[in-house]
């Protein structure tokens, strides 16, 4: 099998299976041997599921041969190891997890199988989604595959750079504070933050319950807009999803932007921003303006207070969420004598630097003496973010901007810095705070190679608009699917 056929998309590759050119167990076979040749390059994987994968690339198979198939039938796909998976091991990115296998299916894998995507793997990421460089990893950093000397981005590495390098045709991440956008940027490909309550979180271990958004990481928009179609909708085990239809995504490109209101954050474009960046957004911006969109600078005043305001509600709900691992039900137990010292002996050993960081800052903010000055008062200049978001959407349809203030920075260049690489997030996290959808699509290369990510944000639930603009834009410039030389 041709190497270029690690290289077609999700769409590209289904008249092949559907023909019968190819079969889902050949195709499988060539992902799972890429895996096997790169992975100890690239640390990308966690778990590698072979024979789970195999299986499901068979019963693919038949499914085709009956003409029952669907969009993502047979197509490889990889997971995010924060997503829960029946019987296989997921582990977070934990030492606290590294042997837990999950009796169910979270929702969002539950659609996938029955989609008849073939499972290859987990992902790596940073520990509970706790990171942006994947270096937080119990599992050691993901390589970013266009130089393995720099950061994937985090906290969702693995699955952003495994499409990078084609180890994955798509992927599954989560996004909290920029866990999708910013890998995507970081790796040069599209990966997509859904509205909060698009996607069900049901399965999804938590980080912060009401930031987190599952999302796809894929080459190109049209395998975006197929990945999100079939992971989208309402779930009654989690309250907080959207009882509303899902749009046909994949129907919506190629719609006419012409008259599209695209606003300009002017708080987004700041001084410290790479000079390249700046210029490959504004360029993009420019070929929206040509291709017949209006622009209109907008202005988001509570930009300046939103790390500040994360960092405090992203913490406090961590540290209620994880306090659910206490050694007695589930993942690693360090036995110490009485209750408490086991306790102790188990976080203490199982949880990372930074997990251990954010828990504790967590902890701070909620205590009796300090809940008003900090998580309340987060919680209304939150409100005022979303806010901003509400009024600049009154004008304009679609938001755009830097998605990182710099391209993926060096191995180990700010793990001593927890504050500078917090920054790393900035432009991600506001979208977040306020529960709209954004995207992340390659819109250039600095002169040293390098990847450049372009942000694009709607309004609430208006993926379509979302996607359909990213459509436009991708179909006419030069950075659609291109990967590192890799192969």
């Amino acid at each position: 099998m041709s190497a270029d056929l690690l290289t077609k998309t999700a769409h590209e590759l289904r008249p092949l299976l559907d023909s019968g050119e190819i079969t889902s167990v050949e195709l499988t076979k060539a992902y799972l041997d890429r895996i096997s040749a790169a992975d100890d390059k690239f640390n990308h994987y966690i778990t590698v599921t072979g024979d789970t994968a195999l299986e499901m690339a068979k019963s693919a198979d038949e499914t085709i041969a009956a003409g029952s198939a669907g969009p993502l039938t047979g197509i490889p796909i990889a997971l995010k190891d924060v997503l829960v998976t029946e019987d296989i091991r997921t582990t977070c990115g934990s030492k606290i997890l590294e042997n837990f296998n999950p009796p169910y299916d979270g929702t969002a894998v539950a659609k996938l199988k029955e989609a008849g995507a073939v499972f290859l793997g987990k992902l790596n990421m940073d520990e509970f989604a706790m990171g942006s460089s994947n270096e937080n990893s119990a599992f050691g950093p993901a390589k970013n595959p266009w130089d393995i000397g720099r950061v994937t981005g985090g906290s969702s590495g693995g699955s952003a750079a495994s499409v990078a390098a084609r180890q994955a045709v798509m992927t599954l991440g989560t996004d909290t504070g920029g866990s999708i956008r910013q890998p995507a940027a970081f790796c040069g490909v599209v990966g997509m933050k859904p509205t909060y309550g698009r996607v069900s979180r049901y399965g999804l271990i938590a980080f912060a319950s009401s930031l987190d958004q599952i999302g796809p990481f894929t080459q190109d928009v049209t395998d975006a807009a197929l990945l999100l179609g079939a992971v989208a909708g309402d779930d009654p085990r989690d309250s907080t999803t959207i009882d509303a239809p899902v749009p046909d995504y994949v129907a919506a490109l190629g719609k006419e932007i012409k008259g599209l209101k695209v606003g300009v954050p002017r708080e987004y474009f700041i001084e410290g921003t790479d000079p390249e960046i700046d210029k490959a957004v504004r360029d993009s911006i420019s070929k929206l303006e040509e291709l017949g969109a209006e622009i209109v600078e907008v202005s988001l005043p509570h930009t300046d207070y939103a790390v500040a305001v994360y960092y405090l509600i992203a913490t406090a709900e961590a540290s209620s969420n994880l306090a659910r691992f206490d050694s007695v039900r589930f993942g690693l137990r360090e036995s110490a004598g009485d209750l408490i010292s086991t306790y102790t002996a188990t976080r203490a050993a199982g949880f990372g630097e930074e997990v251990k960081r954010r828990i504790m800052l967590g902890t701070y903010a909620l205590s009796a003496g300090y809940y008003d000055a900090y998580y309340l008062r987060a919680q209304k200049v939150r409100r005022l973010i979303a806010k901003d978001f509400s009024e600049a959407f009154e004008k304009v349809d679609i938001l755009c901007s830097p998605v990182t203030p710099t391209t993926a920075f060096k191995v180990g260049e700010k793990t001593d810095d927890p504050l500078k690489m917090y920054l790393s997030d900035i432009f991600t996290i506001p979208l977040n705070l306020a529960g709209l959808p954004g995207l992340s699509m390659p819109c250039g290369f600095t002169n040293d190679g390098l990847p450049i990510g372009l942000q694009l944000m709607a309004n609430h639930f208006d993926e379509s608009t979302l996607l359909s603009t990213a459509y436009a834009l991708e179909q006419a410039t030069p950075w659609r699917g291109r990967l590192p030389e890799v192969l």
